[in-house]
């Protein structure tokens, strides 16, 4: 008799659970390059989704460069940075990442990683190490994004890290905690601006809290980075922002166009992780060619072209404030490229999507764990290869298919 295989069993019936929920989620699969407009599943879908903010991701140059890349060195890098993959192009793009934050940090080196995620990780757990386990303590905003939020788990059970989460809209926790704490290392972290909600932290504010009560401040500026700031170089430059305090973090896959990501801080700091950064020692270095492509998009996010990219994005942030207008769903005030759409129940928010879909528009529906109970979203993202007609359009098609979705009345 063939034993029941017990792991498969559970599997399925929790899948069949996730399903009942409405929380189960599907793959989608494109046939065409990130842009506007994409094949999805064999249709063409205007898409207002992606992350690809200055419409870079399909960039002729970029194509170029790395084809470009790929030639002088190959399509692997064959190793961990530190055995034998560490590329001339990896150095040059890591000496341009901290030039973008010098002004802001002083005495900047960056790391570059495969993956925001390992970035987070990296310099999370890396940076509790400079303590003996139980002598530091974690201040983490509740609404950081997954890598944080596993950063800080990895860290706290590997290093015995105690671990607060404060809300980043109302401080007053958080100086209270951090009035009380005695451990030589402390640890705010904060992303620059919340996946999610689109809106901005406080950064300001954190700067000096950190200021105050000696502690690092770890900023992931995954959707700032090419997006905030003049020349684009993220939260640090919108604000004007000067502290040796500050780690930064960066995504090279969202406005930049390509892949990968970086960790920006003072050198010792960057050292340190180079020493105990256990992602990046264990970690097959990003082949050299993304290194080469990314620093061709370095250049055009500081160019002139750069900066009308960003002026096409902040006139639809304006034009959406100014037009979109609903009955029930609920808009939220968010000066970046991130505009999400509040419907309420997991049902709702998979209607509405379906009947963009119907329609010809990819916004999928955002649904927790991503987002808390009862917050399920479309999560509208703007390129700057959108037009004010494409986002007319969609206003347009928003406000007829909210007629037919009776908020609150689906299940």
């Amino acid at each position: 008799m063939k034993k029941i295989f017990n792991a498969l069993s559970m599997a399925n019936k929790q899948i069949a659970e996730l399903d009942t929920q409405l929380l189960k989620r599907r793959l989608r699969i494109t046939e065409s390059p990130c842009d506007t407009e994409t094949i999805v599943d064999q249709r063409k879908l205007n898409a207002f989704c992606s992350n690809d903010y200055l419409g870079l991701a399909n960039h002729p140059e970029l194509i170029q460069a790395l084809a470009e890349g790929a030639n002088l060195y190959g399509v692997g890098s064959g190793a961990s940075h530190l055995i034998s993959g560490h590329n001339i192009a990896h150095d040059l793009l890591e000496k341009k990442l901290a030039s973008f934050q010098s002004k802001h940090i002083p005495n900047a080196g960056a790391l570059f990683f495969s993956t925001g995620y390992l970035a987070n990780l990296t310099a999370i757990t890396g940076l509790i190490k400079l303590a003996k386990p139980g002598e530091a303590s974690i201040y983490s905003a509740n609404l950081n994004h997954a890598s944080i939020i596993d950063g800080v788990r990895l860290a706290s059970i590997q290093s015995k890290t105690s671990v607060t989460l404060f809300d980043h809209q109302q401080l007053e926790s958080l100086v209270e905690a951090l009035k009380k704490d005695t451990k030589p290392l402390k640890l705010i972290i904060t992303d620059g601006v919340f996946s999610m909600d689109g809106d901005i932290t406080p950064i300001k504010a954190l700067t000096e809290i950190a200021e105050q009560y000696d502690a690092l401040l770890l900023v992931d500026d995954a959707h700032g980075f090419g997006v905030l700031g003049e020349l684009g170089h993220g939260i640090l430059e919108q604000f004007d922002i000067t502290s040796e305090r500050i780690v930064y973090v960066g995504t090279l896959g969202k406005a930049a166009g390509v892949s990968g990501a970086f960790v920006c801080a003072q050198a010792p700091f960057i050292d340190w992780l180079i020493q105990k950064g256990r992602p990046y020692i264990y970690s097959t270095a990003t082949p050299p060619a993304i290194a080469h492509a990314l620093l061709q998009s370095l250049a055009i996010i500081e160019s002139e072209e750069g900066k009308s990219r960003r002026r096409q994005l902040n006139q639809l942030i304006t034009h959406w404030q100014n037009e979109m207008y609903f009955s029930d769903w609920k808009k939220v005030d968010s000066c970046t490229p991130i505009q999400p759409v509040i419907l309420g129940s997991n049902a709702n928010a998979l209607a509405a999507a379906k009947l963009l879909d119907d329609m010809g528009y990819w916004i999928p529906a955002i649904r927790p764990p991503t987002v808390p109970a009862g917050s399920a979203r479309l999560r509208i993202t703007f390129s700057a290869n959108h037009s004010i007609k494409d986002l007319q359009e969609l206003i347009q098609a928003l406000q007829k298919i909210e007629q037919q979705v009776q908020v609150g009345k689906l299940s």
